[in-house]
């Protein structure tokens, strides 16, 4: 077998193939969802993305006999570590046919990289930042991705524990059900809250530009807050913010962008959308076209929302908004055949939202995510 060349790249048209090889991983794979070339590249396009303002990426491919056999990024976000006061380098977009010697030098490379820029530790998989798809797939290979999240093959997790990569922390998705979800207890628990706490929902204006602007900002302000403890956590900048719900305004229901008060008052929110990557999974071209098809085609056949965030201030987070919150989601996808939902990513040891989840709503985790780290020496 010839050796590999591992490259750095730059060159738009060497960008567009680090983004086309993905699908070489997954063939014959069910479930996986061929990303779309443009929301690739807007991703990576350091001039577009206001998350390169901060941070700073080499791509490089992995390459034997003029065939792309792997590729990874090497991320420094020095928001995050100006947030955590550590040298925390990132890698990410990491794919690779099954052979340990491949995956070791593309890490090599990446970790070469993360050095050069003074970085401790390299972490894993974020893409690029952990605002963004993070995590590898370690439990849950029985169904595609859902909106947003990763996938990826078994044996990327013998890869990287083949390199030396040890788990830092796991990310949770919970799987909720509507027969289950909604029991007599939730309703009683959330009738009294509504009642005590003067709890009310209402949805974010799309319609209206100044009212939807108003309303982004305020959900910028509540994500900055209410996350602000968690474990990795980077608040994002205005630019960020808005390009991210730039995006999702592309993709939201205003049924499941909501705003909760309490008194009047901003108390939280939470975003859901509707997995169409149930409509997407189908499109094995991974062109704009046929994706646009089949949403159009099967759009009324998706049956899962994903509760991306929800987020509540620290002054009203004893007072259950959360869980008015999950109760709203839940009732407003029911007419609409939502049978399921998806809380992701939620963390291992956040304890008030696992008990939440598993107690009063009853839901299951049903898929694992990990993040690695290992030291740069």
């Amino acid at each position: 077998m010839s050796s590999v060349k591992i490259s750095p790249i730059e060159a738009k048209a060497d960008i567009k193939r680090f983004i086309a090889c993905q699908k070489n991983f997954y063939p014959n794979d069910p479930h996986f969802v061929p990303p779309l070339m443009m929301d690739r590249l807007k991703l990576l396009d350091k001039n577009k993305n206001p998350f390169y303002a901060h941070s700073k990426m080499q791509l490089f491919l992995a390459e034997r006999d003029g065939k792309i056999v792997g590729r990874i990024g090497a991320i420094v976000n020095d928001n995050h570590n100006i947030a955590h006061n550590d040298k925390v380098g990132f890698f990410g977009f990491f794919e690779c046919e099954r052979n340990q010697e491949t995956a070791n030098h593309l890490f090599d490379a990446a970790k070469t990289w993360l050095k050069q820029q003074g970085m401790d530790d390299m972490r894993g998989p974020a893409n690029p930042s952990m605002n963004d798809e993070c995590g590898l797939l370690i439990d849950g290979y029985d169904s595609h991705p859902v909106i947003l999240m990763t996938y990826n093959p078994r044996y990327y997790q013998d890869l990287y524990e083949g390199y030396g990569l040890q788990k830092v922390k796991d990310l949770h998705a919970y799987i909720l059900d509507q027969n289950t979800f909604v029991s007599d207890k939730m309703k009683r628990l959330v009738d009294l809250i509504r009642n005590r706490s003067e709890v009310t929902i209402r949805e974010v204006n799309f319609k209206d530009k100044t009212a939807f602007a108003k309303d982004v900002k305020t959900l910028k302000d509540i994500y900055n807050s209410a996350w602000q403890p968690n474990w990795g956590f980077v608040k994002m900048t205005n630019e960020e913010f808005d390009f991210l719900a730039a995006d999702l305004q592309q993709i939201a229901d205003p049924t499941y962008t909501l705003i909760a008060e309490v008194k009047g008052k901003v108390a939280g929110f939470a975003l859901a959308l509707p997995d169409i990557n149930q409509c997407l999974v189908h499109n094995t071209s991974g062109s704009l076209l046929g994706a646009l098809w089949h949403l159009f085609t099967k759009k009324k056949t998706i049956n899962l929302l994903r509760i991306i965030v929800l987020g509540v201030l620290p002054e009203y987070q004893k007072h259950g908004v959360d869980a008015v919150l999950y109760q709203e989601i839940g009732a407003r996808g029911l007419p609409k055949g939502i049978q399921y939902g998806e809380a992701s990513w939620i963390l291992e040891d956040n304890e008030p939202m696992k008990k939440a989840l598993t107690t009063t709503m009853h839901g299951k985790v049903y898929k694992t995510y990990r993040m690695y780290q290992i030291p740069i020496v």
